[in-house]
């Protein structure tokens, strides 16, 4: 089992940036793919991008594409979101979540452990 932890989450203007930090504790971190997520107000969980266990790959949302980068850090045991250009509606919980099987995961369901989310708002 890993307890995930987020963190840098924060009020930010149209086209800033944030980064948000997500540490894991428990297990192994490399047992697991790692996947962000966020949470609208009045919105479904929605897929933002997921890391692979090594770092050596990631995968990620069109809406977020270009914008966001997922990172890791096998040695800290953290998984980054680095956000840029942020938007209004980027403004939402954001979750990261731990995945233990195989394939890339973009379904909330695909992912075994969650963190308790961290609150991005983007405004002026």
């Amino acid at each position: 089992q890993v307890q995930l932890v987020e963190s840098g989450g924060g009020l930010v203007q149209p086209g800033g940036s944030l980064r948000l930090s997500c540490v894991a504790s428990g297990s192994t971190f490399t047992t697991y793919r790692m996947g962000w997520f966020r949470r609208a107000p009045g919105n479904e969980r929605e897929f933002v991008g997921t890391i692979s266990r090594s770092g050596g790959s990631s995968y990620y949302a069109d809406s977020v594409r270009g914008r966001f980068t997922i990172s890791r850090d096998n040695a800290k045991n953290t998984v980054y979101l680095q956000m840029i250009s942020l938007k209004p509606e980027d403004t939402a919980v954001y979750y990261c979540a731990a995945r233990r099987g195989p394939g890339v995961g973009v379904l909330p369901s695909e992912y075994d452990y969650w963190g308790q989310g961290t609150q991005v708002i983007v405004s002026s």
